[in-house]
């Protein structure tokens, strides 16, 4: 490929500058027409001849034939009317008589060959078409300019840099291109981001309970251990390996739902007022509905809904309510201008205002919270991601009274 045809700047440069070219043509070519069809059809003249008393004795009107003379009758009172012959007479320089007929004299032209008709003009198309050139590459130099800068951000972008963000100056589709440009990489580094953050984090809380196990099972085998210490080491064992069981599959649950193409499940109407009945009578805690509520239907995958409520529910469980006070944590039902609204509130130390953005980041924990309460740290995150993945959102919020509140709604 030859470099004409890789930069865009030159060919539409050349694009442009053929077409002034075509253009210059087609007016030359229009002016050249018509000289010649005036030189080839003279305009029309009237002839009068007039005696000494200025009384007309003939006229005509003729249109004069190059090379030959014109002949007027005048009328003399005779059988025979007298015939004139008019023609137009040149002198020489030097002397002597050039016979022009009807062809009107044009004195010599001493002037450069250049300059001489057609030449003239020729030469002026040609200087009005370079001058057209030299204008108009800077204009489209500066504008194709921009689409390089784009294609090397662009480049180094597939090289791996996710840094790299484009100028967004302008109002044009250059201009358009390189923001859309730039929210697609944003998004994709942060996607990235989120996954190393998550491999990183994933490992760290696998490593936790595999280590917690393979202690319980050396203390086992220690020799003379009292059989007290071997069933509570024991049930400490099978507690490690239900939550290494929870973390892995909240781990590939997250994986899905951050694959927006994954198929979830059959999305269906389901009756929140039912689910969140199973799934407070399962944790204890107290469904709040509005009076003469018995349903209330939205549309959405079953299991997911599910997951987000009892997620909900275990994290206000586990931080949210103190021991022998499980009606400490309420799930209420409600609609907000016919919207469904979901609140789970506690009676905890609640969220610091500049926390509540982050609890819902994967493995994220408070300032403070210890890693044996039970949670793997990806409990909220998925709760958000499943509101999302249903069009809805989530926030955190002070409890009257002490505590936290988390609402589901729609935005």
């Amino acid at each position: 490929m030859s470099a004409w045809s890789r930069h865009l700047y030159l060919r539409i440069w050349l694009a442009v500058v053929l077409g002034v070219a075509v253009l210059m043509t087609l007016v030359g070519w229009a002016w050249h027409v018509s000289v010649e069809h005036n030189a080839a059809n003279p305009p029309l003249r009237e002839w009068v001849v007039r005696n000494a008393q200025g009384e007309v004795l003939a006229s005509t009107t003729a249109r004069p034939v190059p090379g030959t003379p014109l002949e007027i009758q005048v009328p003399m009172g005779g059988p025979a009317p007298m015939q004139l012959f008019l023609e137009r007479r040149l002198e020489r320089p030097g002397g002597g008589i050039v016979h022009l007929g009807g062809r009107p004299p044009h004195p010599r032209d001493l002037s450069p060959w250049w300059a001489r008709p057609p030449y003239g003009f020729i030469w002026m198309l040609a200087l009005m078409g370079l001058a057209a050139a030299l204008a108009l590459y800077p204009v489209v130099r500066r504008l194709t300019k921009r689409l390089e800068g784009l294609q090397q951000g662009v480049q180094r972008w597939g090289d791996g840099d996710l840094s790299v963000r484009m100028p967004e100056s302008g109002d044009d589709e250059v201009a358009d291109l390189s923001r859309r440009f730039n929210a697609a990489a944003e998004r994709i580094q942060n996607l990235m981001a989120a996954q190393k953050s998550l491999l990183a984090n994933a490992s760290h809380e696998l490593r936790s309970p595999l280590a917690r196990i393979r202690m319980g099972l050396e203390l086992m085998d220690t020799p003379g251990a009292h059989e007290t210490v071997r069933d509570r080491t024991r049930h400490e064992i099978l507690r490690n390996m239900t939550e290494l069981d929870q973390l892995i599959d909240e781990i590939l649950l997250a994986s899905r739902l951050d694959a927006r193409e994954a198929d979830m499940g059959t999305v269906e109407r389901v009756d929140l007022v039912g689910l969140c009945a199973e799934e407070c009578a399962r944790v204890g805690a107290t469904l709040d509905v509005p009076e003469g509520m018995t349903g209330l239907e939205v549309q959405g995958v079953s299991k997911l809904l599910r997951r987000m409520v009892r997620n909900l529910l275990e994290n206000a469980m586990r931080y949210g309510a103190a021991a022998g006070h499980e009606d400490d944590v309420v799930l209420s039902l409600s609609r907000e201008n016919g919207m469904p609204v979901l609140r789970v509130c506690d009676r905890g130390p609640g969220v610091p205002p500049e926390y509540r953005d982050r609890i819902f980041e994967p493995f994220f924990r408070l300032p403070g919270a210890s890693e044996r309460a039970g949670g793997v740290g990806l409990g909220l995150a998925l709760v958000k991601s499943i509101a999302e993945r249903h069009g809805w959102k989530v926030q955190c919020s002070d409890r009257d009274g002490g505590g936290a509140c988390f609402d589901i709604k729609t935005p």
